[in-house]
C-alpha cells in the first residue's frame, strides 16, 4: 500500500452529511470515499478517463463499410470541409 498523507478539509454540511451517508451506505470509510472520488477527478482533469472511454468506444458501432479499417484514410478525405 502506498504512503498515505494527512490531509484536513473542510465541507459544508450538507456535503459533509452526504458523505457520511455514502460512506455508510457502501461500507466503507469516509476518507476512502473521499480517496475515490478525488481519483476520478484527477483521472478525468489528466484526460485519462477521456481515452478509457474512447477505447471502450472503439469498434462498438457498425458503420456498414466493410474496408472501412484500411481505408479510413480515404473516407475521412471524401468528407466534406466546413
Amino acid at each position: 500500500m502506498r504512503e498515505m498523507v494527512r490531509t484536513i478539509i473542510q465541507l459544508p454540511e450538507d456535503q459533509a452529511a452526504a458523505l457520511e451517508r455514502a460512506a455508510r451506505r457502501r461500507g466503507v470509510s469516509k476518507a476512502a470515499l473521499v480517496r475515490e472520488a478525488l481519483g476520478l477527478l484527477l483521472a478525468r482533469e489528466s484526460g485519462e478517463a477521456a481515452v478509457e472511454r474512447a477505447l471502450r468506444a472503439a469498434g462498438s458501432g457498425a458503420s456498414g463499410v466493410r474496408d472501412l479499417a484500411e481505408r479510413h484514410d480515404d473516407y475521412l478525405a471524401e468528407l466534406p470541409r466546413s
